[in-house]
């Protein structure tokens, strides 16, 4: 499941100026299968935070599913970090995998992980290059 942005031009009913992308736009709901084909979809008037609604889109999904004897899994990014989205998963015997958000905790608890290798500014790798020998 995700969310997208779909730019809007002129005065089109229902969208609405979204500051994380920075455009009028409808800020619509994705939910699509294994092979990439999607599943459901809905339209959001005006500017709706990315999991909103997030359970009239998996509802049905999940309904149509519930009967089929295949592995059930479900991907979402950090807005569907919800408490109550995992509680339905497990529920209904979903596997899930849902990028968790950033927070101090977590940040201070991986830190020894994200050490970066140094990287040259593109400015400044610019003059390095130019003084190589030929």
């Amino acid at each position: 499941m995700d969310s997208s942005v779909s730019e809007t031009y002129g005065e089109q009913e229902g969208s609405a100026y979204n500051g994380h992308f920075g455009c009028t736009c409808y800020h619509s709901l994705f939910l699509f299968n294994q092979f990439g084909d999607l599943d459901y979809a809905m339209l959001r008037r005006e500017n709706k935070a990315s999991a909103k609604y997030w359970r009239r889109v998996l509802l049905p999904v999940i309904e149509r599913y519930r009967g089929c004897d295949i592995p059930k899994f479900f991907r979402g990014d950090a807005a569907f970090a919800i408490p109550a989205l995992y509680r339905l998963l497990e529920k209904k015997g979903y596997r899930y995998a849902i990028r968790i958000k950033s927070n101090a905790v977590l940040e201070r608890e991986i830190e020894h992980l994200l050490i970066r290798p140094w990287v040259v500014p593109p400015a400044q790798a610019e003059g390095l290059l130019s003084q190589l020998p030929a």
